[in-house]
């Protein structure tokens, strides 16, 4: 898989009965495709995968790959559950997805040996190749990600822990096992905040959760950080990106929340987060709105 540009993480709208809204979807996916998306990734964090049932995460997935037509790579959202993780990834497959994004496994702790095996699994379960997410419960060891990249099938890694130290010693671990085509991302929240230091560190990508709800604003943040104009990136960053992250970290799940919210803010009726995900409040809302438009200001 090749990416070239933002990459674009979409929500999953629901309908006013709770359902997967599988039309305003492919208009949310079409919008950014038109905003030269560099690549799709559906039913993942911000998609909530959390709280899709297998058949809600199919819907996504091929509306998705329908949507996109081959234009980019779209990669699915896996993880969970050992046997969800397997079906999800099968449908996936079936659905043509170019790739699987893999999350940490339930709940359980595990030591490195396990959560070997457990990649090894999903990937395994289709052809697809896998990306896999290092954060929270599914913390890989340099050694360990060497190991993974031994197998052809493991084709990337997603960093959501925020260890530069040890994302840096990833990198180098994946490149002594003789890997020159393995893709690394910055997977933090809100990750144009941190972007500059993967940058260093040899982690050119990154994942945007604010280009599904601004992506004029995502945009103007990415090409300032390819063609290094720092002096409108950090314009950017600090009036927009740092009030963004400072209203995100009020409540645990905003993450998610804030986009959805964003995108509602902006006309697009894409409908609530799912439990135990919460809406922000009316003020909260507010404010949002007030950053969103002091960025496109900037813009």
């Amino acid at each position: 898989m090749n990416f070239r540009g933002i990459l674009f993480f979409p929500v999953t709208p629901f309908d006013t009965a709770g359902a997967v809204d599988t039309e305003l979807l492919a208009q949310h996916v079409a919008n950014g495709l038109a905003h030269e998306a560099g690549g799709v990734f559906p039913a993942c964090g911000t998609g909530e995968f959390h709280a899709l049932s297998v058949a809600e995460h199919a819907a996504v997935v091929r509306t998705t790959v329908e949507t996109v037509r081959g234009a980019v790579p779209v990669v699915a959202g896996s993880g969970g559950p050992l046997g969800h993780a397997i079906d999800v990834a099968k449908q996936a497959a079936d659905a043509g997805a170019d790739g699987l994004l893999v999350m940490p496994p339930y709940l359980v702790g595990a030591p490195q040996q396990g959560l070997i095996a457990y990649i090894e699994a999903v990937a395994a379960a289709s052809d697809l190749p896998v990306i896999v997410y290092h954060r929270a419960n599914a913390q890989f060891t340099a050694a360990s990600m060497r190991r993974l990249a031994e197998n052809p099938k493991i084709v990337g890694f997603k960093d959501g822990a925020g260890d530069i130290g040890a994302a840096q010693l990833i990198v180098r671990a994946v490149a002594a096992a003789g890997r020159d085509d393995f893709a690394f991302f910055n997977g933090l929240l809100t990750a144009e905040l941190t972007q500059a230091a993967y940058r260093a560190i040899g982690i050119p990508l990154y994942s945007s959760s604010t280009f599904a709800m601004a992506p004029d604003v995502a945009n103007a943040y990415y090409r300032a950080y390819v063609d290094g104009d720092e002096d409108r990136r950090l314009r950017l960053l600090d009036g927009f990106y740092a009030p963004l992250v400072a209203l995100r970290d009020e409540t645990p799940g905003f993450g998610v929340s804030l986009v959805k919210t964003g995108l509602r803010v902006s006309g697009v009726p894409v409908g609530s987060v799912r439990p135990p995900l919460v809406d922000p409040t009316p003020e909260q809302q507010s404010r949002l709105a007030a950053i969103l438009e002091a960025g496109r200001a900037l813009v």
